[in-house]
Parts: structure tokens; sequence; C-alpha cells
């Protein structure tokens, strides 16, 4: 067996597909909630991917800085709306960006409800999230890295 590299060590490209194939083991075995988790977990690791591009691009601030900033931004919503959307006044994308902002909010929305309640979702409306998280991740990676598609493992 190869060895693998450790999750903190890797790319954030990398993180997001390790998210993503956990999430098609989870929905093989019926863990529809869970796979929804997953799925959220991916896409915020997409945002903090595009910040990075974006501070990298328009910035020397330091990595640990960018770091504390993504800490700061409290989930999904708020790294989207407090720092991605702002990084990208004028830019040509930023229509793009405030339109999957809506995708992550409905995403984000039904994390917190299984996080913070506890709740249950079906196949179906799991099914629904991750074809919506799906959306938002290869289209705001594919921003910054053209052609990216997520390797999926299970049918959702």
């Amino acid at each position: 067996m190869p060895n693998r590299v450790p999750y903190d060590q890797r790319s954030d490209l990398e993180n997001i597909q390790s998210q993503w194939s956990k999430l098609s083991g989870l929905l093989n075995r019926g863990e529809w909630s869970a796979a929804v988790v997953r799925a959220a977990t991916a896409a915020e690791i997409a945002a903090n991917f595009a910040i990075r591009e974006e501070s990298r691009a328009k910035s020397k601030l330091s990595s640990a800085f960018v770091d504390s900033l993504l800490s700061w931004a409290n989930g999904l919503s708020g790294k989207l709306n407090h720092l991605l959307v702002p990084l990208c006044p004028g830019k040509a994308h930023q229509k793009t960006l405030k339109n999957l902002a809506k995708v992550a909010d409905s995403v984000n929305e039904k994390r917190n409800r299984i996080v913070h309640r506890g709740e249950f979702c079906d196949v179906e409306e799991s099914g629904a999230v991750i074809k919506r998280t799906k959306h938002f991740v290869e289209a705001l990676v594919g921003t910054y890295t053209p052609g990216f598609k997520l390797k999926d493992h299970a049918r959702v």
C-alpha cells in the first residue's frame, strides 16, 4: 500500500477530492446526512482555495495571515460574503461568485440543520444538496483551475 500524504500536508485541491471521495463512500453506505456534511466541507475548502488564489494574486499577505482570515470568516457564507466577493470588485467573475454564494447558502443551510439541530435527510434530499454542492465546487475551483472536475465514486 503506498504511503499516503497526511491530510494536513495536502493541497486544498487534494483535500477537496478527499472529502468528495469520503462522501462517495458515505452515499454507498446510505449515510445521507453525513454525506451532506462532507459535501459542505468540500465547498468550504473550495472557498478557502479561491480566497488563497485571490490573495496571492492581489497581495503579499502571508499565508498565516490569510489562514487567520479564513478562520475569522467562520463558515462558507462568511468566507464568500466577507472575503471572496469583496476581493473581486469589478472582476468579470464577480457576478458568478455572487450567484455561487446563493448556491452555497442553500448547501450551508442544510449542513447547519444537520450539524446544529441533529436533522436527518433522505436519499432524495441529500442527492439534491450534493448536486448543488458539486456545481458550486466545480464552478468556483474552475474559475482558478480551468477544467477542474471532481472524481465521483458514487451515484448522486
